[in-house]
Parts: structure tokens; sequence; C-alpha cells
């Protein structure tokens, strides 16, 4: 069997019962296959099993199947809940969905364990119209995937909390805004500050050190968690933990029904995020702006779509995946996911501007986007999100200096982390 990686994945063993769905789940999908008068192709989303989207994208994907005499791709469809066990499990008994799009973190892990295929082959460089994010889809010079989707981060206000009803540019002003938008039981901003929220820090936290010029690591891996540039962002985030203007303790999920329903101010978030706020806000139009940081780099949520090492279908998954890059499935796509942007530039569609005009400055931050993980050391992202979050809590609530919590997160990550083999 191919290594789980649950270590790498932060992926934790799943009880018998679960197992056997998985396999169960693998198995189906062989006989689909064999029973099949075409060659049947599987593909694993966890956006099938949403609301909605998950149609949309089913139809885009008959679309296909509908130009096709000889090939059929059936969807599977996994909660994301499960959806990285499920996968994981599959293809560690050498089973698993022809075609999957991953999350990031589980797209390194797949390729350290050789468990997706390069596809070198089939999609070559220069064919199409990346954006900035296609950078991240290579590994050692190798094309394991492209991104099927992404998702910026900008910041969302609502103009009607904030003095004058504009943004800030600067950091100064942005903290001066949302102290004087905090009051009769509203919030200047909000953003996470607690353990059980561990990986949703992460990300706010990135913003803040992006956002300062900082960076995790070099490209080579070389660790700089305790660099003046991240130290500067997690001072940053000191700065607004205690100035007042946030609701401390709130998950995402409470804040983020707090902006929509106009006690909320500010909040710097994903355009999936945006989305969600637009459509449960309607009394409370979202508007965005630039993070006001002194440097235009975010995070980024990236998903590449990649093809398992198992697969007996490779050419049919292939010309899948060549049929997804095209100018017109790749405009159908982003327009069905909404705020996301897919793999090659695509112009909005004057409805989509005019139903969400703030998707102007998320699509504008695309070449500013960067992947939260630390690059080099993407399959010890779990790891060091955990040290790196125990330290900002010491900051935010036990008084210890930002330079000394990162000096330590430095020197914990470099001998617990990088050590092993």
């Amino acid at each position: 069997m191919k290594p789980f990686l649950s270590a790498i994945t932060g992926i934790t063993p799943i009880l018998a019962g679960g197992l056997a769905t998985a396999l169960a789940l693998g198995t189906a999908s062989v006989a689909l296959a064999q029973s099949s008068g075409k060659t049947v192709v599987t593909f694993a989303a966890s956006h099938f099993a949403e609301v909605g989207r998950g149609d949309r994208l089913k139809a885009w994907v008959e679309k296909f199947n509908q130009s096709q005499p000889d090939i059929e791709v059936k969807p599977v469809t996994i909660p994301f809940s499960s959806f990285a066990t499920t996968i994981f499990t599959q293809m560690g008994g050498n089973g698993g969905p022809d075609v999957i799009r991953f999350d990031l973190p589980e797209f390194y892990a797949a390729v350290a364990a050789k468990s997706v295929l390069p596809i070198d082959d089939i999609v070559k460089d220069g064919a199409h119209n990346f954006t900035a994010a296609d950078q991240y889809m290579k590994v050692e010079g190798k094309r394991y995937g492209f991104a099927f989707d992404t998702a910026n981060y900008a910041m969302v206000y609502n103009a009607a909390l904030l003095p004058n009803g504009t943004p800030p540019k600067t950091f100064e002003e942005f903290v001066k805004l949302g102290k004087e938008a905090t009051k009769d039981g509203n919030y200047g901003f909000a953003f996470r500050a607690t353990m059980a929220e561990r990986g949703g820090v992460w990300y706010d936290l990135t913003n803040f050190v992006y956002g300062f010029g900082g960076r995790w690591s070099k490209p080579d891996g070389t660790p700089t968690f305790n660099s003046p540039e991240v130290v500067a962002g997690v001072a940053a985030y000191k700065t607004v933990y205690d100035a007042g203007m946030i609701p401390k303790g709130t998950d995402a999920a409470t804040y983020r029904r707090m902006f929509w329903e106009g006690k909320v101010a500010m909040e710097i978030d994903n355009g999936g995020v945006a989305t969600i706020l637009t459509s449960q806000g309607k009394a409370h139009p979202i508007a965005a702006a630039p993070s006001p940081f002194p440097h235009k780099e975010q995070g980024m949520i990236l998903a590449p779509v990649t093809i398992n090492a198992n697969t007996k279908v490779k050419d049919a998954a292939g010309k899948f995946l060549q049929w997804a890059l095209q100018p017109q499935q790749q405009q159908e796509l982003q327009t069905l996911l909404g705020a996301a942007n897919v793999a090659t530039t695509v112009e909005r569609t004057p409805e989509e501007l005019q139903a969400m005009p703030w998707l102007k400055v998320y699509d504008a931050q695309t070449p500013n986007s960067v992947p939260a993980l630390p690059q080099g050391l993407e399959t010890k992202a779990p790891e060091i999100q955990q040290i790196i979050v125990q330290q900002l809590l010491k900051v935010l609530q036990g008084g210890v200096a930002p330079q000394t919590a990162m000096d330590e997160a430095q020197r914990l990550i470099t001998a617990r982390v990088l050590a092993q083999k």
C-alpha cells in the first residue's frame, strides 16, 4: 500500500466502518468503469456535495460527456469533512477516483507520496494563459496539476458602519476607523484568535504577515518564522487584538453572521466568504477594498486538480483536463464557482459585475496572492501551524513579546519538525 501520510496531512486514522465505506466507493468506481460501454473517468471534488453549486458543477461535467462519444466522466460526491480521509484511504488501497480536486496541503502530500501523476505530457507550458497561481503547480520541475479554483483575500466592509463610508488605506487608519466603529453593540473588525480554530487563525495571521512583507520560509524551505517582517505581522495582529475593536472569543461562523447582520464593519476574508456575506446580508450590502497593509501580498486558497497515480484511464482523464482548460469551459466554470478564479485568466461577465461589483477588487488581487503554506515545507504545515498558533496566543493572551515568541517558534520548528527525517 502507498503511504497514507496521516502525519503529513493532519488526517487521523478512521474507524473500520469508515474504511469500509471508502474502499467500497473505490470498488464501485471500478465496477462502473467495467460495466459501461464507454471509458469511464471518475472525478472527485468536494464541490459536488455542496447545495446549488454541486448541481451546477455536475451539469458542467455533463457538457463534456455530451461532446464525447467514447468517454464519460462520473462525479464522485464526498463531503468536505471526510473528503481527504476517504481519498487517501482509497489511494492507499491502490484505488480511488481517476481525477481529484485537492486542497493545496493534500495536493503536496499526494505529490510527496507519489500518489498523483505528473501531467506535463497533458498540459503544455505556454499553451494556456494561466494565472499567477500556476507557478505553484510544479514540484521539482514537474507539473502535477493545475488550479481548478483559487480564492483571493481582500477586505470586505459595511460602508454604513464606517465614518464617511470609506475604507482605510493604511494600517494606522484601519485601527483608527476600527475603534471608531466599535460602539452601540457593533465592532470595527473581526478575526480568529483561539486554538479551537487553529487553521483559521493561521490564514488570518498569514494575511497580516504577508501584508507586512513577511514569508514563513524561503523558497528552498529555509525557515524565517522570526524574521523582522514576520514579527511585524504578529505585532500588528496584537495591536488589533488589544485595540478593543474585535468581538474576542467568537468563532468565524459567529462573526460572519454578525457581519451580514450589520454588526461588524470590516473583515479580511476570501472571495468565497464574500459571496456568502452578499447572499445572506442583502439588507447590509458589502463593498471590498485591498487589505490595509504596507504590502499588497495576501494569502490564497488554491485547489489543484490532479490525476490519481492508480488510474487505468490516464488518456481519457487527460482529455477531460484538456477540455476543462479551453476558454469556454473556463468561463463557465468561473461563473458557476462564484467569486473564485480558475486556472486561466477569465474576464468577468457584465452580469457578474453588476450583481457583485466587489469582484473587481478580489480579481485584481490575483497577481499578489501567495499560498498560506510555508514554501518548501508544505508537507510539514500542520505541525508548523500548531507551533505558530501556540506562540501567537502567548503574545495575545500571555503578554509575551512578538520577537520572543517567534524566536521560540523558530527554535521549536527547527528542533521538532525540520529535524524529522
